[in-house]
């Protein structure tokens, strides 16, 4: 079985060790592709081995990554991000104006790289796709009346959801294992009034799949 996922929510300290588009991006690629070296990044990501070194080691300060025990030598050291979850602060939360800043960064940053990483599996062509792969995917949306408390009992069960997914594969390895991504969103929409029932409302939902 898993080890118990643990959420970490982030301090003064970390959130501005992270609010680093350049930083947020190599956190990505070490959550998404496992453990690499200063040079192995640099080649993901089109940057010098100094530069990814010296991002490394800023993230590294606070924690956010750590080396990996017994592999690599002293001159190429390789760094992985430890399990369980990260909670960044919403920049809206009470907190001094250099943390909400740095808050806002790491936000926008980690939306811009999953909207990327998801437009990049959207538009991939199908001669990338692995074989036995090509049906796997789900991208869905649904619109709902909810109140917030309401609201709130989902979230708990999507979570849930989540939690039992993540003790369940965690750390499986074999040929026909792929890294992926598993992701929920639940949120009102901005602008959106009280759906009140009057006369010419409509209902609206949408229900679409990519594979």
């Amino acid at each position: 079985m898993a080890e118990e996922e643990q959420t970490r929510r982030l301090d003064s300290g970390a959130l501005k060790a992270l609010a680093h588009p350049l930083r947020v991006r190599i956190f990505d690629l070490l959550s998404t592709h496992g453990a690499q070296t200063a040079s192995s990044l640099a080649a993901l990501l089109g940057e010098t081995s100094g530069s990814t070194s010296y991002h490394l080691r800023m993230l590294a300060s606070q924690d956010l990554i750590r080396e990996v025990d017994g592999r690599g030598t002293g001159r190429e050291r390789w760094w992985e991000v430890p399990q369980g979850r990260i909670d960044i602060p919403s920049p809206k939360q009470s907190m001094t104006p250099a943390n909400r800043a740095a808050a806002q960064v790491v936000s926008s940053e980690f939306f811009r790289v999953r909207h990327e990483t998801l437009m990049s599996y959207v538009n991939r062509p199908e001669s990338d796709v692995p074989a036995g792969w090509e049906d796997a995917g789900l991208i869905a949306t649904t619109l709902l009346e909810m109140t917030p408390a309401q609201m709130q009992d989902l979230t708990g069960e999507l979570m849930a959801v989540m939690d039992k997914a993540a003790e369940r594969y965690r750390g499986q390895t074999g040929p026909d294992v792929r890294r992926v991504t598993l992701r929920t969103e639940l949120f009102d929409l901005p602008g959106a009034g009280p759906v009140l029932g009057e006369a010419g409302d409509t209902d609206t939902d949408t229900d679409t799949e990519e594979s």
